[in-house]
């Protein structure tokens, strides 16, 4: 990945930060919460991925098609199985994230 991507990232993430910094939504509930007796420490994680786009010219036709054979695509699946959600066909199979060699 080169750096101006890298830079990119980083700006996202402090985006990201600013605009829950800055919530007047959060900030009401948070004053909200320290009435009621409680302090708050509020943590948020972003897991931000990336997938190189390919022109149409750059793709062979197969893998264009490969996407489309059933209702999820590899993406679709690879982001499921990283929320710890496994797919499974209308047979009760499980569907890998990976195409079979």
């Amino acid at each position: 990945m080169n750096q101006k991507v890298k830079n990119l990232i980083q700006k996202l993430g402090e985006a990201i930060h600013e605009s829950v910094s800055e919530s007047e939504d959060i900030a009401g509930v948070v004053k909200n919460i320290r009435e009621q007796g409680f302090d708050v420490l509020l943590m948020l994680e972003a897991t931000i991925g990336l997938n190189e786009v390919e022109t149409e010219a750059d793709q062979p036709a197969e893998a264009a098609s490969e996407d489309a054979d059933g209702p999820f695509t590899r993406n679709d699946l690879t982001f499921l199985k990283s929320l710890r959600i496994s797919v499974t066909d209308e047979a009760g199979t499980n569907i890998p994230d990976t195409p079979e060699a």
